[in-house]
């Protein structure tokens, strides 16, 4: 039997644990064997939040899942009300409505008399909470492959192949490995591997606040959400608030800042850790960035909130970032190409990164016989080659709506037109942006003269 070919991936999120699931499903039928191991520094799953609702696309995250032969285990925790969304100003007039399916939509497929109902859920995008994925591709994996507790701190070419070392007392390093894939996040050290290059700060700093049984709590704000999201929107300032599927509500709340240690307390003069100061910043006394100002349920968003009181601030590495290929390292996901969360598609490009180069390695694999370094040193060259121009366009729609959203004075009327174009061409051939653009604007003229919102 050939010696397995070794394989270590860096953190044990969505896209690194769906990359050892999708290998690990294809490993017994090939050649060379693989042994998998993924290194998280958390010493359990749960050992922290795991943030808000994710939606899942056609043909990245939920083509992902079904390559994984997870579709069905993700059904049970999808939400396909959860698109509802709802674009608005601080007092909540909306400017745009998003309208969610309140479940699958089916059609009847066949001829003659065998016709049957197919379900339609590959055209809708569910919601499914951030936790909730990470503990179903956790849960698919092999007791073991994930090694918890395992900060890795560098990873390095040794005499012959690539080593992880680690920061925890007593932990040797690793050896041995023909591939270390760094899926480690923003603050990426498998990075450090192929390139100097850190993430830059968007301007943009937040809160995450979460509302507990929020039908109790803020029941007449949870009935405002409809199931889905609501986006509400001031001159560099906006709240959002989205429906989760343990019945809280995970509330965000973003300000633009000037520097990027805005939350260090020597430069704002309080903790901005503790959840009842940072409610009385926010909301109360002179220049309260959510104060009077705001809609009562928007203020009751923060109001409300018990529990987590999580400061962040967006990081967004440059659009259009590459690095030079080096043999036996590679990066998916946010450590290689981390961007604000503006779009709504990183977890989605993330999967997308963990499916194709899945697919590289073990077609590289297939051949067996000869040696395997060059067939899967250009597999994963491939992959880089391919997923660049992919990130980059989803990077480049993100940083420009956050522009759009967090900078641009009288939001959102002065660009709700804009962002939803840039949405909506997105998918579109070039040739065609002209015509989205007139569509688009026109429409939003026309409910901005007759006095309604836009709703798709």
């Amino acid at each position: 039997m050939s010696t397995p070919l070794k394989i270590a991936i860096i953190g044990a999120g969505p896209t690194g644990t769906l990359l050892a699931r999708l290998l690990h499903l294809s490993s017994p039928p090939l050649p060379t064997p693989l042994s998998i191991t993924i290194y998280e520094a958390e010493p359990s799953p749960n050992y922290r939040s795991q943030g808000d609702t994710l939606d899942l696309h056609t043909s990245t995250g939920l083509a992902a899942l079904k390559e994984a032969n997870l579709f069905q285990e993700f059904l049970a925790h999808a939400r396909y009300d959860g698109h509802h969304i709802q674009f608005t100003d601080r007092m909540l007039k909306s400017y745009l409505t998003v309208v969610g399916a309140a479940k699958p939509r089916e059609e009847e497929e066949g001829d003659g008399g065998t016709r049957r109902k197919r379900s339609k859920m590959e055209d809708q995008r569910p919601e499914i909470d951030r936790g909730d994925l990470r503990r179903l591709l956790v849960e698919s994996l092999p007791e073991g492959m994930i090694r918890w507790g395992h900060k890795v701190v560098e990873v390095r070419r040794g005499a012959l192949e690539m080593e992880v070392v680690f920061s925890g007392e007593g932990q040797m390093p690793e050896r041995g490995f023909s591939l270390v894939v760094g899926a480690d996040g923003t603050w990426s050290r498998t990075r450090a591997a192929v390139s100097e290059q850190r993430p830059g700060f968007s301007g943009v700093g937040m809160w995450e606040l979460s509302v507990p049984d929020a039908e109790v709590r803020a029941k007449e704000l949870k009935e405002a959400v409809q199931g889905g999201s609501i986006f509400a929107h001031a001159e560099r300032r906006r709240i959002s608030v989205q429906q989760m599927g343990d019945g809280s509500l995970s509330v965000g709340v973003m300000e633009a800042q000037e520097e990027e240690d805005w939350a260090a307390k020597e430069k704002c003069g309080y903790d901005v850790g503790d959840l009842e100061v940072v409610k009385g910043k926010l909301l109360e006394g002179e220049g309260a960035p959510f104060g009077g100002d705001w809609h009562p349920l928007l203020r009751e968003a923060v109001e409300k909130a018990e529990g987590r009181c999580i400061p962040r601030s967006l990081w967004e590495l440059p659009v259009g970032w590459r690095w030079e290929h080096r043999e036996g390292v590679t990066l998916i996901g946010d450590a290689a190409h981390v961007m604000t969360p503006f779009a709504g598609e990183g977890v989605n490009v993330g999967m997308e990164d963990a499916m194709r180069l899945a697919r590289g390695v073990v077609r590289a694999l297939k051949g067996g016989g000869g040696g395997v370094a060059e067939p899967l040193d250009a597999a994963v060259r491939a992959y880089e080659e391919e997923m660049w121009p992919r990130s980059e366009k989803v990077a480049r729609l993100s940083h420009d709506l956050g522009k759009l959203y967090m900078f641009e004075p009288n939001t959102p009327e002065s660009i709700i037109a804009r962002t939803t174009a840039l949405h909506l061409k997105f998918d579109q051939p070039r040739m065609a942006h002209p015509l989205v653009d007139g569509m688009v604007h026109g429409l939003f003229l026309f409910k901005r003269m007759t006095g309604g919102a836009v709703v798709v």
